[in-house]
């Protein structure tokens, strides 16, 4: 299928060939019959995106610091890889569309229909392509009388009408609306719908006569005469509510709204613009201000958006997909008095020709609604650039498909492998096929998909790299194992017993073996550790310190379903390099955290206790400075200590003497990555899978005792 496509690092915008997507449990597919490019938001997205990589940092100081912070701690390599391979993602473009449903995922069969013609809502999913992929509470019925070209204003009018929510102004109440783009436009009509006077003011001459066209009482420039206006409008009183839907760095609409509000008035932002405003004025005046979040209620909530939660109407009447419901419900044209989106609509081009809709939204020729308009014959057939293909020679080559391509895939373990000895990258399949796309066309793939199946069921490809996220560990590896392919699985290796069980099962049935990226034990430093612990004898004392920086509360890593918490996915890693240092079984594991500590669990402390009589503890924290070192491992044997600082540097201090130890600085990540192919190649395989599974149960046991507060025993 063909999708718009913006390069984050250039600017450059092109109409690409690129998977097409799968539908998914509570989700449509949904074919494209028009997207509306908003003039404003995609100007400013573009506008940023084509900025020199001195100007981006100017417009986001917050990233800045992020990339300062990163550099600290690991370097200027490490720190580049990361921000180039963010700046290389594909950029997919729109976020309010209409279209027709061509299949319904697991879940909402009673709700849509293939057929159904709907209005679709969401960054990164009402894109501007052929096919989209969207959750249900994203996507409303369109009403049979309402064309596809207007419902595809949709989202952007739940905008509008989530502010005026926000101003909650009442029938008869005087409300001023500043900034007359595409927002402005609908506020205003919103507004008239609602029994409201309208005051519409901006500085061009054309938006103020279409808001008087469509209905605003007082229609003006913003200026000192407006402020008159008002007033005499308003018999003194000033409005009750301002609606500010500027796009500008100027702080004049704020200044505007406090000269014309009255007092203890409701000023509500829906657009960006400058934010400084007079203390005075607004203190004397008591007025409120209201930032409108998009759409309504459930916006940037993944629990509604992605998994399809609801809210109790009791509470909560107007969600954002209500939102858009009644929105598409009032542009059919037999209402008294319908949305009128028609003359909104400025320029009208064909799908093929997007790259000069989006030269003509960032020149100087003015404009307003611009709609995109699409074939109208399906296009269900996944529109792909291959390469000729590379078949594998039984024995003499790794040929791998990779399902997943997140940040740690594409900065660290796709550029090792691009560059190994016998080594093919075959398919690359992801969710979205931009980001398949863009993969192949980087690292080299043979081919690129959105169906994991064109891997499993591929007899050329005979290994798979699973680096999805968390929760589907444990199903593709068992596919995999059952296809006859080898399997190296990003940790952790599963987030249920159950999980673990069934990939014991398939590998039983399999002659391929499954590896999980426990990259640590294979970094030169573990293995001079383990070699030093091997050579004292007596039991052996381990304390790993890491310092791992707190995740914004709504990282999927923390949804209990998805990522399944810190400690089952991050902590894992260090549960599993103690048991390799050790090099005995884990007999039992305890772990406390931190009273009125933080929600979700960031913070715990691990105890294991081995076979041999060895502990090791594990102090996993959130709260460190981001600056200081990562990781710390401490190894105490004999009489002897050797410390691991963030596999940078390590020492040995023994009779009373200090030296450096001389292995290799690095996390063990190209190690790892060849010891997966040589044994995909004929070789040993690398990590006993018993073991395995042993630290993966060890560290569900670790979440198992925080929950119980008791020691968990596993033999």
């Amino acid at each position: 299928m063909k999708q718009v496509i913006q390069s984050a690092r250039t600017g450059k915008l092109a109409l690409k060939d690129v998977p097409a997507p799968r539908v998914k449990a509570g989700h449509l597919l949904v074919q494209t019959r028009a997207s509306l490019i908003s003039a404003g938001t995609d100007r400013l997205v573009t506008a940023f995106a084509r900025k020199s990589m001195i100007g981006k940092a100017k417009a986001r100081p917050d990233l800045v610091k992020k990339v300062i912070d990163k550099f600290r701690r690991d370097g200027f390599a490490e720190t580049w890889t990361s921000v180039m391979a963010r700046l290389d993602e594909p950029l997919p473009l729109g976020y309010s569309a209409a279209g027709i449903v061509t299949a319904v995922g697991a879940g909402i069969e009673g709700t849509f229909s293939v057929g159904d013609r709907v209005a679709i809502a969401g960054a990164g999913l009402a894109n501007h392509a052929e096919l989209n992929v969207v959750p249900k509470n994203l996507c409303v019925p369109i009403p049979p009388n309402v064309s596809d070209e207007d419902a595809c204003f949709a989202t952007l009018s739940a905008i509008a009408m989530h502010a005026v929510r926000n101003a909650g102004a009442a029938l008869g109440e005087h409300v001023a609306v500043i900034g007359l783009g595409l927002v402005g436009q609908l506020v205003c009509q919103l507004l008239k719908l609602s029994g409201v006077r309208v005051a519409a003011l901006d500085v061009d001459p054309t938006r103020i006569d279409l808001a008087r066209q469509l209905g605003a009482e007082v229609c003006g420039s913003i200026d000192d005469a407006t402020a008159n206006t008002i007033g005499h409008w308003t018999k003194e009183k000033g409005v009750d509510a301002v609606i500010i839907a500027a796009s500008t760095d100027s702080n004049e609409p704020f200044e505007t709204a406090a000269a014309i509000a009255r007092d203890r008035a409701r000023v509500v932002l829906v657009g960006k613009t400058g934010t400084e405003f007079s203390y005075r004025d607004f203190m004397q005046k008591e007025l409120n201000i209201i930032v409108s979040r998009s759409y309504g209620p459930g916006r940037y909530d993944d629990d509604f958006e992605v998994r399809g939660h609801t809210y109790p109407e009791g509470y909560v009447r107007w969600t954002e997909t209500e939102n858009l419901a009644e929105c598409a419900r009032l542009m059919a044209p037999d209402l008294p008095m319908p949305l009128n989106i028609s003359p909104l609509i400025s320029h009208r081009f064909a799908f093929e020709q997007t790259e000069s809709a989006y030269e003509l939204i960032t020149g100087d020729e003015p404009h307003l609604g611009v709609v995109l308009q699409y074939p109208d014959e399906a296009a269900n057939v996944p529109a792909q650039k291959f390469t000729a293909p590379r078949l594998s020679t039984s024995g003499h080559e790794c040929v791998i498909g990779v399902i997943g391509a997140g940040g740690f895939a594409k900065t660290q373990m796709l550029p090792a492998l691009k560059g190994m000895k016998n080594t093919v990258l075959h398919t690359l399949v992801t969710e979205r096929g931009a980001s398949a796309e863009h993969g192949q066309g980087t690292f080299g793939f043979t081919q690129a998909s959105t169906d994991d199946s064109d891997i499993f069921s591929n007899p050329d490809i005979n290994a798979v790299l699973i680096a999805t996220r968390h929760d589907t560990h444990a199903t593709l590896t068992a596919k995999a194992l059952q296809a006859g392919k080898s399997v190296l699985v990003e940790k952790p290796l599963a987030l249920t017993r159950d999980d673990i069980n069934d990939i014991a099962s398939a590998r039983n049935g399999s002659k391929a073996f499954f590896q999980v990226g426990f990259n640590r034990r294979f970094a030169p430093m573990s293995r001079a550790m383990k070699k030093f612990l091997s050579d004292h004898d007596g039991t052996k004392f381990l304390l790993l310190r890491v310092n791992t920086g707190a995740l914004p509360k709504d990282h999927w890593v923390h949804d209990t379903e998805q990522g399944g918490g810190r400690i089952l996915g991050e902590a894992c890693h260090f549960i599993d390099l103690a048991r390799f240092l050790i090099g005995t079984s884990i007999e039992s594991v305890q772990a406390s955290a931190p009273r009125a500590g933080s929600v979700p669990c960031e913070d715990a402390t691990i105890t294991l206790r081995f076979a041999d009589g060895s502990l090791a503890t594990i102090a996993y924290t959130a709260r460190g400075d981001a600056a200081f070192s990562k990781e710390r491992i401490e190894a105490y044997a004999g009489g002897a200590v050797m410390v691991i600082d963030d596999f940078k540097s390590c020492s040995v201090t023994e009779n009373g003497q200090s030296k450096n130890n001389n292995a290799a600085p690095g996390k063990g990540i190209q190690q790892e990555l060849q010891a997966f192919v040589d044994a995909c190649l004929g070789g040993d395989v690398p990590i006993d899978e018993a073991e395995l599974i042993e630290t993966s149960i060890a560290t569900l046991a670790a979440l198992e005792s925080l929950q119980s507060g008791e020691r968990i025993n596993l033999t």
